[in-house]
């Protein structure tokens, strides 16, 4: 297990993340991605705090804050020292019908972030991440709420999820000039089969020396394979989420058996060691349900992809060119090999 800086801070995380969104009876929607109860979570934790897992996410409405309370009961139980750990929560998403239950409010997250540390069970948070994108809060406004929950020990570091790289720009730009807490992480889907974040928010996280904390790694289940032609029931098929371009996906599934079948690797190993050698991701988020299901994702941490593999998964899930990316491209195309090589154009052969 490697532990890697979160952001600019001193705070080091696993590269695997045990998520919870199954923790607990989901709503509807969501239930068929889990509803485990308490001593399946237990089991789950113990283990992957064993294996040296050390970062656990959450968010208050996951199956409706019953994730954080049972994440707070296991760390007890277990006897695990919180000092150890470095536990993860997001607000924003709505937690009621009410007009003021949803959204990056001040009075929502403060709010909010008493009720998630009462249900951890902790005095303080490592890492509180708005949830979402709030068009009605004035981006100082939850900026503020964020430098406060800090100054008042709630909070230790702030991060976001799902924003536009317009936006994360933005709130870093207002939170320099404020002197306010500045945001450290992004959490946000990428996969093999969803590479949409190369467009614009990673070159952003590696320009500001945010991390990159990935969600959905196997796109759902996708890039298990167990989803192919329709044949299997589960997740997907009751919500596709994360939406995925079925050709494309054909063809990322096919580079995929390739290697599998060489190296004798499952099509998990193979999904989550690539995500590993992406230089700005920082911590992949494990969605499980079942101890074994997690022993086998560890095991991705043991595969090191080769350089003809990886040219391999890329040529097959590459993203199409979109403006302004291909005139960029061809724009800083001898200004990039001069940076890398030191050399003039016409010095070069």
């Amino acid at each position: 297990m490697r532990y890697n800086r979160l952001g600019t801070t001193g705070l080091f995380v696993s590269e695997l993340c045990l998520g919870t969104m199954i923790f607990g009876k989901p709503e509807a929607k969501y239930a068929a991605a889990g509803g485990l109860e308490y001593r399946e979570v237990e089991a789950i934790m113990d283990c992957a705090i064993n294996a040296g897992v050390n970062f656990i996410d959450t968010a208050d409405v996951y199956s409706g804050g019953q994730a954080e309370e049972l994440i707070g009961r296991a760390v007890k139980t277990l006897g695990a020292k919180r000092s150890d750990l470095v536990i993860a929560t997001k607000a924003g998403h709505a937690t009621g019908r009410g007009p003021n239950q949803a959204g990056n409010s001040r009075g929502h997250l403060m709010r909010q972030v008493k009720e998630s540390l009462r249900r951890l069970d902790t005095d303080y948070i490592d890492l509180y991440q708005l949830h979402g994108w709030d068009p009605a809060t004035p981006i100082d406004e939850a900026l503020r709420a964020l430098e406060d929950m800090v100054a008042q020990g709630y909070v230790r570091y702030v991060g976001v999820s799902n924003w536009a790289a317009w936006q994360v720009a933005k709130a870093m730009g207002v939170s320099g000039q404020q002197n306010l807490a500045k945001l450290q992480s992004y959490q946000g889907y990428y996969s093999l089969v969803g590479r949409d974040a190369e467009r614009e928010v990673l070159p952003m996280l590696a320009s500001e020396a945010l991390s990159m904390i990935v969600f959905s790694p196997l796109a759902g289940g996708y890039l298990t394979g167990k989803y192919r032609d329709g044949k299997q029931s589960g997740r997907r098929s009751t919500i596709q989420f994360p939406p995925v371009d079925e050709g494309r996906g054909t063809l990322v599934l096919e580079a995929m058996d390739a290697i599998c079948g060489a190296r004798g690797l499952s099509m998990e190993a193979v999904a989550l060691a690539w995500l590993r050698h992406q230089p700005e991701v920082t911590s992949i988020v494990l969605g499980i349900t079942r101890v074994e299901q997690l022993e086998a994702n560890l095991g991705c941490t043991e595969v090191e992809l080769s350089a003809e593999e990886l040219a391999q998964l890329d040529k097959a899930s590459a993203l199409p060119m979109e403006y302004p990316g291909w005139m960029i491209a061809n724009g800083s195309t001898e200004r990039q090999a001069l940076m890398d090589t030191g050399l003039r154009p016409s010095q070069e052969g």
